[in-house]
């Protein structure tokens, strides 16, 4: 048990504020550690599957996400050349019967405050900004987490939930840097106003070109307008929230579809990440210190899953530290070995996707030709391990 010290989590992201949520309402007193000065999120949009809506209910959040997020009525895929639409995907009540829930978007600063709003009215949790961890110490019957600043905070354990470049997770896995994917990515959030009026519609889409991508869809309720632009570079800078280049990004894009240039002009101003992810692996858990989200299984974004598999992880481990009675190292095996396969199969699949997403040439024809001829069941099916595929404790069922 905690013996009255909080568990400590060290990153105040999605995925650190979802656990705190988590543990919380499980009865743990917690700590979460953030290294700004301010629990922020960077602006820009993420999509939620219904696997995570699942969380939301277990989390109690599901009205107030409804409340600002965006049900797009289909996810489409459109040829970025020629403007051929390859491949449509229902999100209507055929969706909702099949997987029990919705899809949705949502600006990733409205999904944290919502968050940070439902932890900080509960007493047992406690924020605590400007404290960057650096390394910690298990001592047997507890942690110590020692941060940059110079001050050591004691806990009855550590979760790990400080992103693709985590300190934790170089002590427990030790596996360096992270994998470059060679792909890099542009975001932006426009007024919908500022939006051509003829692309102001209420889906998820996808340009798929060779070498390049674009993705937009609504925000907050319609509001906003989500831009997400990638491509292949051999560019590295580390983080994710750097200023893009405007003449890079076109001439990767010279060439596609009026559509595509129209969205890009109308950007002056993008951020910018180099994408990268690690290699899936089975052991992220020693004694009293585990790993969630992007420090323990970071992939790439291309099934839009990142922030719902780090809320996986948070339900999934509250639920094992519940059934194991606070014993932290027996519950943080049995959380790992629940989450490694489905979050490992996230990790490959995404990799794939990104391929699929890129091709040209003959790749790209056959790319077509398979995804043109499937009906909407076909593709739900595609899909059914990834949205549907666990538990309502987070855990897998494969």
């Amino acid at each position: 048990m905690t013996n009255g010290e909080p568990i400590l989590i060290s990153g105040g992201g999605i995925g650190g504020f979802a656990a705190a949520l988590a543990l919380s309402q499980a009865g743990y007193p917690v700590q979460l550690l953030e290294q700004s000065d301010t629990f922020s999120e960077v602006g820009a949009g993420i999509q939620l599957g219904p696997n995570v809506f699942r969380m939301f209910d277990r989390l109690g959040i599901t009205e107030a996400v409804n409340d600002l997020a965006c049900f797009p009525d289909a996810l489409i895929m459109l040829d970025a050349l020629n403007g051929d639409q390859i491949t449509k995907i229902p999100l209507d009540g055929s969706f909702r019967e099949r997987f029990g829930k919705p899809y949705a978007v949502i600006y990733r600063p409205d999904l944290h405050k919502v968050l940070i709003d439902a932890c900080e009215a509960l007493p047992l949790v406690t924020l605590s900004v400007n404290q960057k961890v650096e390394r910690f110490e298990d001592t047997g019957d507890g942690v110590l987490v020692h941060t940059k600043e110079g001050t050591t905070h004691a806990g009855a354990a550590l979760i790990g939930a400080d992103g693709l470049w985590s300190p934790v997770r170089e002590q427990i896995v030790g596996d360096g840097r992270p994998k470059v994917s060679g792909h890099i990515a542009y975001r932006a959030v426009l007024p919908i106003d500022d939006v051509p009026e003829h692309l102001r519609i209420n889906a998820a889409v996808l340009w798929a070109g060779p070498k390049t991508h674009l993705v937009h869809y609504p925000l907050r309720r319609g509001e906003l307008f989500n831009i997400v632009a990638v491509f292949h570079s051999d560019r590295y800078e580390e983080g994710w929230d750097s200023y893009g280049d405007p003449v890079e990004l076109s001439e990767k894009f010279a060439g596609e579809h009026d559509s595509v240039l129209q969205l890009l002009e109308k950007i002056d101003s993008w951020r910018m990440w180099v994408l990268c992810d690690r290699e899936p692996i089975k052991t992220w858990s020693k004694g009293r210190v585990t790993l969630l989200g992007d420090a323990a299984h970071p992939m790439l974004q291309y099934l839009a899953q990142g922030a719902c598999m780090a809320t996986e992880d948070a339900v999934c481990l509250a639920s094992r530290l519940v059934r194991h009675d606070g014993d932290f190292e027996t519950a943080f095996k049995a959380y790992q070995d629940d989450r490694y396969l489905r979050t490992g199969r996230v990790q490959l699949t995404a990799r794939i996707y990104g391929d699929i997403y890129h091709a040209a040439g003959v790749t790209a024809e056959l790319r077509d030709m398979m995804l043109s001829g499937r009906t909407p069941e076909q593709a739900y099916q595609g899909v059914s391990w990834l949205y549907g595929g666990i538990d309502d404790d987070g855990a897998q069922i494969l």
